[in-house]
């Protein structure tokens, strides 16, 4: 069994530069098309895309509303992805959540459907 383990969430103001990590412990991942995502879920809206990284190769991909903002990394020794977000908006406001998926496809990397383990959720509201 795998479990995501989010922290880092709370409320920032706007501008800030926050950091969140996702610890990851099970299964130990393999390099067979694995993807870790950062996925956010606004109040009323969808689960919708943040970032991605794919563990062989290290490719990156973000959602347009956060590229050149937020930065998705991964450290292996420690199994554990981070999400470096700068210059926050309030717009950026949710439920931070990682997940897992493995034999992800490119065409499939930003869908909810390709990851199959998730964490439970950190809250980022960005107010002044």
């Amino acid at each position: 069994q795998v479990q995501l383990v989010e922290s880092g969430g709370g409320l920032v103001q706007p501008g800030t530069s926050p950091r969140l990590s996702c610890g990851i412990s099970g299964r130990p991942l393999s390099n067979s098309a694995v993807a870790l995502g950062w996925f956010r879920q606004a109040p009323g809206k969808e689960r919708e895309f943040v970032a991605a990284i794919r563990v062989n190769g290290g490719s990156t991909h973000y959602h347009d509303s956060v590229k050149g903002r937020f930065t998705i990394s991964r450290d292996g020794a420690k199994n554990t992805v981070h999400l470096q977000m700068n210059n926050l908006k309030p717009e950026d406001s949710a439920i931070y959540y990682c997940a897992r998926g493995s034999g992800v496809i490119l065409s499939s990397i930003r869908s909810t459907s390709a990851y199959h383990y998730w964490g439970q959720g950190t809250q980022v509201t960005v107010s002044s």
